[in-house]
């Protein structure tokens, strides 16, 4: 059950099972303190457990999609142990958890659309990078913010836009922490569309957002999880573990649906996903 109430960084809502989360900090650029770190995996939860969202956008206000991560993520008090060792046993342990969040992005069941406007910085790239799809403003520009503060990029960044933008120009992102607009995103495929402005954007991607969540979703989610999986193994790995996804989640039902609907000359209406939490 989704309740709005809490949470603070961001509001959610849902509709014609599409879910909506907007970053709702504009005149802090929605930056990223570490109350955010710790709403994000409880609203992507929130989103997935029931099973009824076929699709979720992140949107924004305001100027700029998100400034990133603040850096009391950094500074926050906290007991230090003495020794460097453990010291950086516990600093591990805390960018695990920051690192987590962002990968709840990938593992929900749903496809996860980014939409975006003005500057999407630092850890911003890290969250795009994790959606399944993304959309911009003309004004729109990514930045790599980490290397401009004597830090590695740490979250995913690093990891995800090679698989999404060709090497060498990430490597330069990367290495230089320059601004990237709009259209250059286009151009090499981070973004899928530009739009002049934010109203534009969030109708193409509401129309997006609906077709997706017309289809079956369990061919939706299967098919997330095998383009997930095949990211990261080779052609023949991935066709080895379609096999043995395809036959655990046969979609039999979901193919005879469709043609029952055609054949009556009507939309199929396909069966929600199991809640996360199934009663014993």
């Amino acid at each position: 059950m989704i309740d709005p109430d809490n949470y603070t960084r961001m509001a959610l809502r849902v509709e014609d099972r599409v879910g909506w989360m907007t970053l709702n900090q504009p005149d802090e650029y929605n930056r990223m303190p570490p109350a955010f770190w710790d709403e994000l995996p409880r609203a992507l939860a929130a989103f997935d457990e029931p099973g009824t969202v076929r699709a979720l956008v992140i949107a924004s206000t305001g100027k700029h999609f998100t400034a990133g991560m603040d850096v009391a993520v950094f500074t926050e008090s906290r007991s230090t142990p003495k020794d460097p060792g453990r010291a950086g046993e516990a600093a591990r342990r805390r960018l695990a958890n920051i690192q987590s969040t962002i990968n709840a992005v990938e593992a929900v069941r749903m496809p996860v659309i980014a939409a975006i406007q003005g500057g999407c910085v630092g850890g911003g790239v890290d969250l795009a990078s994790a959606c399944d799809l993304r959309y911009c403003t003309s004004d729109a520009f990514f930045c790599v913010q980490e290397i401009n503060i004597g830090l590695a990029a740490d979250i995913g960044t690093l990891q995800r836009l090679p698989k999404l933008i060709p090497e060498g120009m990430m490597r330069e992102l990367a290495y230089t922490g320059r601004r990237m607009y709009a259209d250059e995103a286009k151009d090499i495929g981070l973004v899928n569309a530009v739009f002049e402005t934010q109203e534009a954007m969030l109708d193409a991607v509401a129309g997006i957002a609906g077709q997706i969540a017309s289809k079956s979703p369990l061919a939706i989610t299967s098919t997330k999880q095998l383009l997930n999986y095949g990211r990261n193994h080779s052609i023949d790995d991935t066709l080895q573990f379609q096999q043995l996804w395809m036959g655990a989640m046969t979609q039999g039902p979901e193919m005879r649906r469709h043609f029952e609907a055609k054949a009556a000359g009507t939309e199929a209406d396909y069966d929600d996903l199991p809640p996360l939490t199934v009663e014993r």
